[in-house]
């Protein structure tokens, strides 16, 4: 995970343009984010990570998410802090939701260094089965040289939006947002569009 992103001609505004669009995308987003400590603590909790569990965020912050899983089971410490030492990963768990319910959500974390500190990006991606973390096969360097267009379509595309509601919200045409989105997957070395939103929050490192 690349901490530091590297400015380009257009200057520091790329940088703090991207700081601002992604947190908001964070909070915003309709995909449940989630940032851990190194500990598996909760730190910062988005709006729809809350409408998922059904907690309130006072009642996740400070808390180990290894006690929300459903099935009782959790990576050893020692296989968490390996997971921390690589570029990211991915999984599965099963959740207690606050009502007794149960609901599994397949996940990429995304560990990185912030202010010294050790943190945890997850990002949910889809419903799925299983419960084993898994290392991603080898990944060229992050990209952080998207336009200031391609940072936009990303922001959007991070709240939730579709491709025609981005083109919508943006005023261009659909095939203009599909370019731009595969222009932005290409320089960030994404395979999909959940992991295109899921690289350029942890390479920000807003928090």
């Amino acid at each position: 995970m690349i901490t530091e992103i590297t400015e380009t001609a257009e200057g520091a505004d790329t940088r703090s343009g991207w700081s601002a669009l992604f947190r908001d995308a964070f909070n915003q987003s309709r995909n449940a984010m989630v940032l851990l400590d190194d500990e598996r603590r909760h730190v910062e909790v988005n709006g729809a990570y809350v409408q998922l569990l059904g907690y309130r965020p006072s009642d996740l912050i400070g808390r180990p998410v290894t006690e929300l899983r459903a099935d009782g089971a959790a990576v050893s410490a020692k296989e968490w802090h390996a997971a921390l030492r690589k570029r990211q990963f991915t999984g599965t768990i099963e959740m207690l939701r606050a009502d007794g319910g149960h609901v599994t959500v397949e996940f990429a974390g995304h560990p990185e260094i912030v202010t010294g500190r050790q943190l945890v990006l997850f990002v949910a991606l889809r419903a799925s089965r299983g419960a084993r973390i898994r290392e991603d096969g080898p990944q060229a360097p992050v990209r952080a040289d998207l336009s200031q267009r391609e940072v936009e379509v990303v922001k959007l595309l991070a709240e939730g939006y579709s491709g025609p509601e981005v083109a919508e919200e943006l005023r261009i045409a659909h095939n203009t947002v599909r370019t731009h989105t595969r222009n932005a997957m290409t320089k960030m070395n994404a395979r999909s569009r959940a992991q295109l939103v899921a690289k350029s929050l942890a390479e920000c490192a807003y928090w």
